[in-house]
């Protein structure tokens, strides 16, 4: 699977940014496809992601009700729209992707579950 993510920027804190990711390879339909936000100085952290197959989504506390994340099967793209960006949501936006290992799998919501990883996109946000 390959990611490209774009559409990283400057924002003032309130607004709003859209992030896409261009998804390609086999099977995405055995996949999980989301976010994490790396602040500088900082480890990856879990933002979103979404059962390709079904569209399931799941959101890590500190994004819900602000962010939404969504997939076209048609263009093969994931996007993460993000409303009343905050300071802290600074850093770098990485497009992951994760297989689906068995019909018991958890939500994967950390970096080691992910297989995936596209460059990331640079997000700032001004005060």
């Amino acid at each position: 699977v390959q990611l490209q993510a774009s559409g990283g920027g400057l924002v003032q804190a309130g607004g709003s940014l859209r992030l896409s990711c261009a998804v390609s390879g086999p099977f995405l339909g055995s996949h999980f496809v989301g976010w994490f936000h790396q602040a500088p100085g900082k480890e990856p952290t879990f933002v979103a992601t979404i059962m390709w197959s079904r569209g399931l989504t799941y959101y890590s506390d500190s994004v819900k009700g602000r962010f939404a994340i969504a997939r076209d099967n048609a263009k093969n793209a994931m996007y993460l729209q993000m409303n009343s960006l905050k300071p802290e949501d600074a850093g770098i936006y990485y497009c992951t992707a994760a297989r689906i290992r068995s019909v018991l799998m958890t939500t994967p919501t950390r970096p080691h579950e992910y297989d995936y990883w596209g460059q990331g996109t640079l997000v700032t946000v001004s005060s």
